[in-house]
């Protein structure tokens, strides 16, 4: 069955001021064989190393429970009790807001002690029907966590947050009780409202962005945002290398001609068959964006037409370093790497005939064959970036 929507997933954080670490810790991941993601986010006691120690450890069970279809109650369970307990207040202390989200829309959230999540459809806040779990086991007795599942729509997003978010601002200023969900769910109202389409990585960055102008620019707390956004699929196109088959040609360029969404072309044996097939001619510069790279051509109808391996590799290689701190260039292969952090579902269409320009012997090592280098992208894109991906080799 074809996806509903794609699930876009963004975060944005800040650190406690003076801190190198954050206390807060984020993690995602697709379990494929399902087709379901499972989102995580914990706020550990305090703030640096120790915060980041007990997020982490906490982040990761509920992230491993959820994917073993444990129920809520069992989930915080297991992580209160094996969480270290700290000494001075004899408590031991992560907070974590999990989200399982289903291909068919499903979605099921669990918060203990975060601020409340922030359900939108489309422009409007979103009321599910929480439920309110209470622990019983020995050491856990009364403390509450709160469900809820329904299922999601086109348009829709969710909205986690840490309490670095709802308190900023406490004690001077506008917000002597702290900035508080409600300023929160109308900062995102307003947002929606007026760029219906931000991706989800520009929200949570400006919902953090705005607690830490509260705290004036010296964040009392650790502060991260996460939202998921429920949406079209940008789809996009990258065809490298000529087919094994030249009578593969005419398939290829048919291909490109119907595909709708963006088109890169890798290669100029590529650019060669596509031009030929589609009658449309190639239009060569001289930008050298990147001394490395050979510089990028035009086709109309095409949104880039760049050099193969060499240009491939560096997109690897950018994409395995990737942080959010990454400045990107413009060279070809940033160009790339911008387009496929643009796009949700990236399909690539790689010939598989014997290039003999890559069989010389004096070419470097790490001039690795097309294909190992694309099933490397591939990889990269499906675990640290959460794309849908598939590979056609032809």
């Amino acid at each position: 069955m074809e996806d509903l929507f794609f699930t876009e997933v963004g975060t944005f954080q800040k650190n406690h001021a003076g801190e190198r670490i954050c206390g807060d810790v984020f993690v995602s991941q697709k379990v494929k064989e399902e087709n379901r993601t499972v989102v995580v986010l914990s706020d550990g006691m305090g703030h640096g190393v120790k915060a980041n120690l007990l997020a982490t450890l906490t982040a990761t069970m509920g992230l491993n429970f959820t994917r073993e279809h444990k129920d809520a109650r069992k989930i915080a369970e297991i992580i209160m009790n094996t969480l270290p307990v700290c000494s001075e207040r004899k408590i031991s202390y992560a907070t974590f807001s999990i989200v399982d989200l289903e291909s068919s829309g499903q979605t099921t959230i669990i918060n203990y002690d975060n601020p409340d999540p922030i359900v939108m459809r489309g422009n409007e806040k979103f009321k599910p029907d929480w439920q309110y779990l209470m622990l019983e086991s020995e050491n856990n007795a009364g403390k509450e966590i709160k469900a809820c599942s329904f299922t999601a729509q086109k348009e829709d997003r969710i909205i986690l947050m840490s309490d670095g978010i709802t308190q900023s601002g406490l004690g001077k200023g506008k917000y002597l009780l702290g900035w508080g969900l409600d300023n929160v769910e109308q900062l995102v109202m307003d947002t929606i409202r007026d760029h219906p389409e931000i991706s989800a990585g520009k929200l949570a960055g400006k919902i953090v962005n705005k607690a830490h102008a509260n705290d004036n620019y010296q964040a009392k707390d650790d502060m991260s945002s996460v939202v998921i956004y429920f949406r079209e699929p940008r789809q996009l196109l990258l065809c490298s290398g000529p087919p094994f088959d030249k009578e593969k040609d005419k398939e290829l360029g048919q291909l490109v001609r119907s595909f709708n969404g963006e088109k890169i072309l890798c290669g100029g044996s590529t650019a060669d068959i596509i031009s030929r097939e589609l009658n449309i001619p190639i239009k060569d510069t001289l930008e050298f964006d990147d001394p490395d790279l050979p510089p990028i051509s035009f086709m109309d109808g095409i949104d880039l037409v760049t050099e193969g391996i060499l240009t491939l590799s560096k997109v690897s290689e950018i994409l395995e370093k990737f942080s959010p701190r990454t400045e990107l260039g413009k060279g070809p292969a940033d160009k790339i790497v911008k387009m496929f952090l643009e796009s949700d579902s990236i399909h690539f269409w790689i010939g598989t005939a014997v290039n003999v320009a890559h069989q010389d012997p004096n070419l470097p090592v790490e001039l690795e064959i097309r294909r190992t280098v694309v099933k490397k992208i591939a990889h990269t894109l499906e675990s640290k970036f959460l794309k849908e991906i598939s590979i056609h080799f032809i």
